[in-house]
């Protein structure tokens, strides 16, 4: 039953907390987690289903937030209970603390999404919400479970928005439930000076079922979220009208509330009182990051009922389970992150085809192997060739979880986002796939896929100024060397935040599907030609096993003894290096070819192994596609890089290459030409 004075209590609590955290650091932003205090408390107190002792229990419902600069009241809601020290809120936004100034994916402290840019974190949880729909088809109702969202005007109005209300409305996820924190406030206007909008009816259009209620009545919060609960056809917004700044007062003690400046700004540093707000909000300046003692009671009762409710749905699981053996154990293999065992090399290919038909084979294969492979596409199933997997599964639709792939619609932005939100969630391999030139639109996604170490995938097809006629609007000149910054820079962890891989050939292609499967540390970039490539001639006749040496980044796929140069390229700019080494030896000229699929990758070598491919003593010829700075850390002090320091031209492949010196007679040419000014 609802106690209507701890129930303030504990909301003006959290407001007092995040107005304490912003004034000391003196950075942050204290309106907004004011503002979304009430319905914090009444969310997590009442609603959320969690286990207190474990964060991380696979079936709770979870909590993503979309605006970050709210990490105060996150950080102050997860304060109370239990989940953060009060050394830890005191040292908001400082060296080395777990309190951020926005937050970062912790979920063992109840933090489900690093979150900031905004629009990001809600399409997340978007993407948990079928991830979530996607396993309870698969192994039943007793994993049932809710993703809460919060979101605002800023979120809102972002343009991710709009793939991400029209896809979750068009699935009906309806385990989705989003509050919309709308205080008409933004950092620098008010929104009816940028907006007119009908939120409530945009997302109607969209299929989402729709209430608006006073955010700060907890009565009316209550009522929503119970409203939410027993709607099983359509996600569900909150609409909650709020208060910028809610409790703070000015040094008369009168009420300062609704001001913009309240956004983005200590709330000492504007019309308001620090000292007084936290003495009206019930708290000690002396001490302002105290938890009340009644709260404090208050919530361990709180965790308690939770824990109670956590233990009858372990029950039932454990109860499935028994009954449910080889379902149970492919649930742990979903989870776990792992594939099955799988012979790649047993995986048919064509001779001389396009990577994108390579990858399609592989993805052909896996689709009844890999069950919780999800594979989405922006809208270009049948030419980022993502539709040999969508051959052997079917596509997501309105209250249809059953298949494994997702048309994501023109969305290539929004579709990287949700694979973030499933990754998060667990238990599915998300891969996305467009063409190169739109990894632009996904930059923001794939970045934080980056920062969380999160094992996306993404398919990139249509690599290269060969797409041809299309032009320079679809010819992706300076995309790897934007990657390759990527695999230069590195996570929290220490590792590498991604691994791009643009592969040679088939045998490379299907080497570099194993490698991005295999790999649960980061994303993984797949690079994929439209055209056609020669396959790579195999020393020993069998190319397949020459090609698992991608794994170590870089490998010699041509040696010969007393080489005069080295040549080093990737993707498919190595056969045409093959072309040139032809012409090089009729005029005696010995070459040794490398492949690059991962510069990265390579550098992670023993000194000894990448002496032994590349010796930066000796003459390197690199070639690109790209920029030339894409090449520019192979080659050593005697190296030159031939590429692209131009956008492209609309006309057809082969002309283009002929246009800019992409032929091994040119290659020849240029070889020569560099050999010489040695």
């Amino acid at each position: 039953m609802a106690n209507i004075k701890l129930d303030k209590l504990s909301a003006d609590n959290i407001r007092l907390l995040s107005v304490a955290m912003v004034e000391k650091a003196k950075s942050g932003h204290p309106g907004g987690p004011m503002g979304g205090a009430d319905f914090m408390h009444i969310l997590y107190s009442e609603f959320l289903k969690f286990d207190p002792d474990d964060m991380q229990w696979r079936w709770r419902d979870r909590f993503f937030l979309d605006p970050g600069h709210l990490s105060a009241m996150l950080y102050s809601q997860l304060y109370l209970l239990g989940n953060y020290s009060k050394e830890d809120v005191s040292n908001f936004r400082q060296w080395g603390s777990v309190t951020p100034g926005h937050p970062e994916v912790d979920h063992k402290r109840g933090v489900e999404n690093t979150s900031g840019p905004l629009g990001q974190g809600h399409a997340m949880g978007i993407g948990a919400a079928l991830a979530g729909k996607f396993l309870e088809e698969r192994f039943g109702a007793w994993t049932d479970h809710t993703v809460y969202a919060y979101i605002s005007d800023g979120g809102i109005q972002e343009e991710i928005s709009q793939g991400a209300g029209r896809i979750a409305g068009y699935l009906g996820l309806s385990n989705l439930v989003m509050f919309f924190d709308s205080n008409d406030v933004q950092l620098s206007t008010y929104t009816d000076e940028v907006t007119s909008e009908d939120t409530a009816k945009k997302y109607e259009a969209w299929g989402w079922k729709v209430v608006t209620i006073d955010g700060h009545d907890h009565d009316a919060i209550r009522g929503a979220l119970k409203e939410a609960e027993a709607e099983k056809e359509k996600p569900f917004l909150i609409i909650g009208k709020t208060i910028m700044g809610k409790g703070a007062v000015d040094a008369e003690g009168k009420p300062y509330e609704g001001y913009s400046e309240l956004h983005g700004k200590p709330v000492g540093g504007t019309g308001a009182s620090y000292e007084k707000t936290v003495e009206a909000l019930g708290g000690s300046v002396e001490d302002p990051f105290a938890i009340f003692s009644d709260v404090e009671s208050y919530y361990k009762e709180i965790l308690d009922k939770k824990r109670e409710e956590v233990k009858a749905k372990r029950a039932e699981e454990a109860e499935w389970k028994s009954k449910n053996a080889e379902l149970a154990e492919k649930l742990e293999l979903f989870f776990s992150g792992d594939i099955p065992e799988i012979d790649f090399s047993q995986i048919p290919q064509k001779a001389n085809i396009a990577s994108r038909d390579a990858s399609s084979a592989v993805l052909a294969y896996l689709a009844d192997k890999v069950e919780n492979l999800v594979v989405a596409s922006a809208d270009l199933a049948n030419s980022d060739k993502t539709d040999g997997f969508l051959k052997k599964s079917k596509a997501f639709g309105p209250h249809e979880y059953s298949g494994n792939f997702m048309h994501a619609g023109v969305s290539e932005f929004t579709m990287a986002a949700m694979a973030n939100g499933m990754a998060l969630h667990g238990g599915i391999i998300p891969v996305v796939g467009t063409f190169f030139i739109f990894s632009d639109y996904q930059k923001p996604a794939y970045r934080l896929s980056a920062l969380m170490e999160l094992p996306v995938i993404y398919l990139w097809t249509h690599d290269a100024f060969r797409v041809g006629e299309d032009g320079p609007t679809h010819q992706p000149i300076e995309q790897e060397a934007q990657l390759r910054l990527l695999e230069k820079l590195r996570n929290h962890k220490g590792e590498r935040s991604l691994l791009a891989l643009r592969p040679a050939d088939a045998a490379e292609t299907t080497v570099a599907w194993e490698m991005a499967l295999k790999n649960k540390k980061t994303p993984t970039g797949l690079i994929f030609s439209r055209q056609g490539i020669k396959d790579l001639i195999a020393k020993d006749g069998d190319r397949y096993a020459e090609a698992e040496q991608a794994r170590k980044g870089a490998y010699t796929v041509q040696s010969v003894e007393g080489a005069d140069v080295t040549l080093v390229a990737n993707g498919s700019e190595v056969a045409t290096l093959f072309e040139a080494a032809e012409l090089l030896k009729k005029d005696g000229i010995k070459s040794n070819i490398v492949s690059v699929p991962s510069e990265g990758l390579f550098r992670d070598q023993s000194a000894e192994y990448q002496a032994e491919v590349l010796n930066e003593q000796a003459p390197i010829f690199a070639l690109t596609a790209g920029l030339p700075v894409t090449m520019e850390g192979l080659i050593g002090k005697k190296g030159k890089v031939f590429g692209l320091e131009h956008f492209g031209y609309s006309a057809p492949a082969g002309t283009l290459d002929e246009k800019f010196g992409f032929t091994g007679e040119n290659i020849y040419n240029q070889v020569k030409s560099f050999l010489s000014s040695l």
